[in-house]
């Protein structure tokens, strides 16, 4: 077979399909991983680029019923792409058969191991020597993450589900790659993986305490506000291990008696009048402590603003003394303002 001639793009993937149950989808259509580079009969167009070089052991199978042979390529790490200033001396095969053309002194001068011992100390000099392909035993979808991560390039456009960036994490380590390193709050992988966490907080976190991803576990936690603790199975606990558990139990805990504590002083009395004397101010006194035993009862960490205004602030429906109000108005202000500075992460 001739691959001189496998040139042309088409526009659909050719991956194996991916088992969605172990990858969820986020409803987000991304980016193709890898199209399709064909010959046969169709000309050739703009978006040329030369295939894979040629290698008995990485050669597909030939089907000789076919009259087109068809690889997978590719989108962001193909011939030609502006990527490097040095063109790719390397081609990373994945398990579905996507060719991955990249660059030997980014995948070294990243991995402490040889990129597990898959690539030569140095490359050669050999020009006429044809590129060396490398099986990689990680799907297309995995080693994108993995190879964008290296390259510090972001790779949200491909909507990579939680689970895909998680394993391609893991993956890091196998290489050589420093995970902390490369998932620091600066760098493209760390804002891919945050994009999860309004959705996926509880996995996201566990997933951040297992790796000492530290501040990612921070990031996370606000999300966790709503979580509810009885659900947390031996299992999840076991992977988060004791040191975060203890800190997401200290957090619902803390604010659950940071909001007890704030509830519980009555708005301010002002100055006997003829028409409002302390008497009078106990109606308000003892209204504010039904109110305030109301929200304390569930005295949930992810209490709301508008939720504990709305509760409170009918309390001055019933009161005719201008003071009075103005001293529920301030105390709910005041309330509000304190709640809103309690520590909401780990």
């Amino acid at each position: 077979m001739d691959w001189e001639n496998v040139l042309q793009y088409v526009s659909e993937p050719t991956l194996d399909p991916i088992d969605f149950d172990t990858y969820p989808t986020s409803g987000i259509s991304g980016k193709p991983v890898a199209e399709r580079a064909s010959h046969a009969q169709h000309p050739v167009g703009p978006m040329q680029v030369p295939t894979p070089p040629a290698s008995n052991s990485a050669t597909p199978p030939e089907d000789s019923s076919s009259e087109n042979t068809i690889v997978s390529v590719s989108t962001t790490f193909y011939p030609g792409a502006n990527i490097d200033s040095l063109p790719p001396d390397v081609v990373l095969l994945s398990t579905d058969v996507v060719f991955f053309y990249v660059h030997s002194h980014k995948l070294l001068g990243a991995s402490n191991n040889g990129f597990n011992g898959l690539l030569p100390a140095a490359p050669s000099d050999d020009e006429d020597e044809a590129t060396p392909i490398v099986h990689v035993p990680q799907h297309s979808t995995v080693l994108n993450v993995i190879l964008h991560t290296i390259y510090n390039m972001a790779c949200v456009h491909y909507a990579h589900p939680l689970p895909v960036l998680c394993t391609a994490v893991d993956a890091l380590g196998t290489y050589g790659v420093t995970a902390r390193t490369y998932a620091a709050p600066s760098t493209p992988l760390f804002q891919h993986l945050l994009l999860h966490a309004p959705t996926n907080p509880i996995e996201l976190y566990i997933f951040a305490a297992s790796h000492s991803l530290h501040d990612l576990a921070v990031m996370t936690s606000p999300h966790l506000l709503s979580f509810s603790l009885p659900t947390l199975t031996d299992e999840m606990a076991t992977r988060m291990g004791p040191v975060y558990l203890k800190r997401l139990f200290f957090l619902h805990l803390g604010r659950s008696d940071a909001l007890k504590r704030l509830l519980l002083p009555p708005p301010h009395p002002h100055a006997p009048t003829p028409w409002c004397d302390y008497v009078e101010q106990k109606k308000l006194t003892r209204a504010w402590a039904l109110a305030a035993a109301y929200l304390a009862w569930d005295a949930r960490p992810d209490l709301s603003v508008p939720t504990m205004e709305s509760a409170l602030s009918p309390l001055g429906d019933q009161l005719s003394c201008d003071q009075c109000r103005h001293a529920l108005t301030e105390r709910i202000r005041n309330l509000t303002l304190q709640w809103s500075s309690v520590k909401r992460t780990i």
